[in-house]
């Protein structure tokens, strides 16, 4: 599909909420503004919910809970299949709407777009195989029976950064589960939830099994739902920040909740490593999404034998990258999301430079309309930088060194964060890349990967990078509940 395609596709998204199967404004009459990163101008306006939008969204939810809870596995597992070919089919409107919203590539848009269909399959899969047990009780004068029941109506809060993938996630599973839902998108990304809406209605999914509710300001509007006991299943990803203060609302009603929450993630390239690899794997790592990934790699540590060699490589590949429109052939890195975040990644940078870190590529927020940095690598960075202790959602690699032989100093290093979302590994001994992986206190390790991603695998965090886990045979389970039942012999 060729840029020239950008407005037919966003002309064919619907603009407004999406409630009870239907298509509405928002009842104020509200609308909010919908900005490309890459050009700082307005692509389109969307209907702006407010509390009655969303309370009308949940009560389509929860009418239609019982009768899509009684629904076939087979035939909700069927409707995700439909659902999965239909994104393949459209991947290229999908990748172009992608990339007009949130900024990213077009070849990383495509790559998201395959990732997110991928979750459809994978619980398509899984809505099948929700089991149970039976079993003899040992006092042998009782059966012991479980089954699986789906948890109700669920609310769902997704990111900007993968504004379809991060919807999937969620969505497939409960799909399958047998779920009922209230989708939030980020204000800034919409448009592809919006569309991911008009396929699953194509794929044949009830009326009330999906609403889409987009608002301006998430708190006022979902606040109420978490407050309201239908609600009983609460599944969000963003800020740690952010989550903390959902976590304390769900208490009120002990809602199940997933956190898929921030990231400092470690890449460890350690004194036996293949250097060529690890900068390949670097650049994966760090630049995917432009650095805006909750998985991206925040913090380099490399053995002092490699520091040179590996810096020196991984500035000169950073500085080659094609930084630009996502929409234009040949750019690797798009814009930041906004001015906000494109602030915030200057001053982490200022910030290492005034305590004495080297500037080996990059440095420096690019001129032009749009909100873009040049992609950055840092060498020499202390240890009291304030972006070795923040999150930094940009194309910013700061590296520090250490003692070859200083292996557990390396693994305390990574250690020393709030966060446990991911980290990375480079050596050629796999036993040493276990025992390290093992001592890391992260949810997921790559060693000698830049990409741990898969629909398959459960994607998840500890400390404050959250709890609960995404995709894999674990994903389904947190959208449902067990049930024991006791059946007198």
């Amino acid at each position: 599909m060729t840029v020239a395609a950008g407005p037919t596709v966003l002309a064919d998204v619907p603009k407004e909420l999406f409630i009870g199967g239907a298509w509405r404004p928002a009842a104020s009459g509200a609308r909010l503004s919908v900005e490309n990163p890459a050009t700082g101008a307005p692509l389109c306006e969307v209907a702006a919910a407010d509390v009655s939008d969303a309370i009308a969204a949940l009560d389509a939810a929860a009418d239609a809970q019982a009768s899509w809870a009684a629904t076939a596995p087979r035939v909700r597992g069927e409707i995700l299949r439909r659902a999965y070919e239909l994104i393949v089919a459209r991947a290229d409107e999908l990748a172009v709407l992608m990339t007009m919203e949130m900024g990213k590539p077009l070849s990383e848009s495509h790559g998201e777009i395959a990732y997110a269909a991928e979750f459809f399959r994978w619980f398509s899969e899984e809505a099948v195989r929700i089991g149970g047990r039976f079993g003899l009780a040992p006092d042998g004068g009782t059966r012991v029976v479980t089954t699986r029941q789906p948890v109700g109506p669920c609310l769902l809060i997704t990111p900007w950064n993968f504004p379809l993938a991060m919807g999937t996630r969620k969505i497939g599973p409960a799909i399958a589960a047998g779920c009922t839902m209230v989708v939030k998108p980020a204000k800034q990304t919409p448009l592809s939830m919006l569309a991911l809406a008009t396929i699953l209605v194509e794929a044949g999914l009830p009326d009330g099994v999906l609403n889409v509710v987009v608002a301006e300001s998430a708190g006022a509007t979902m606040g109420p739902l978490i407050a309201d006991p239908r609600i009983r299943k609460l599944s969000f990803t963003g800020s740690t920040e952010v989550g903390r203060r959902l976590v304390a609302q769900s208490a009120q009603h002990l809602q199940r909740v997933s956190m898929e929450l921030g990231g400092n993630a470690p890449f460890l390239v350690l004194a036996d490593a293949d250097v060529d690899a690890a900068v390949e794997g670097a650049l994966l790592a760090k630049m995917r999404n432009g650095g805006e990934a909750c998985t991206a790699a925040n913090r380099f540590y490399v053995a002092a034998s490699r520091h040179e060699e590996f810096a020196t490589r991984f500035a000169e590949r950073m500085a080659d990258l094609r930084v630009g429109n996502g929409l234009e052939p040949g750019v690797q890195v798009g814009p930041l999301i906004d001015e906000a975040q494109r602030a915030k990644v200057t001053e982490l940078v200022e910030d290492g430079r005034e305590r004495g870190a080297t500037v080996l590529a990059g440095g420096d927020p690019l001129d032009g309309p749009g909100y873009f940095f040049a992609p950055t690598v840092l060498a020499d960075v202390p240890d009291d930088a304030a972006i070795l202790g923040e999150e930094t959602f940009g194309p910013v690699a700061p590296i520090v060194a250490f003692a070859d032989d200083d292996e557990e100093g390396a693994i305390r290093a990574a250690n020393a964060t709030e966060y446990g979302l991911v980290a990375y590994i480079y050596t050629r001994d796999v036993g040493r890349g276990l025992r390290v992986a093992e001592a890391l206190d992260t949810g997921m390790v790559g060693i000698n990967r830049g990409v741990v991603s898969s629909a398959a695998a459960p994607f998840g965090g500890v400390k404050a990078s959250g709890f609960g886990r995404e995709g894999g045979a674990e994903g389904i389970d947190e959208y449902l509940e067990t049930k024991y039942i006791a059946v007198d012999r």
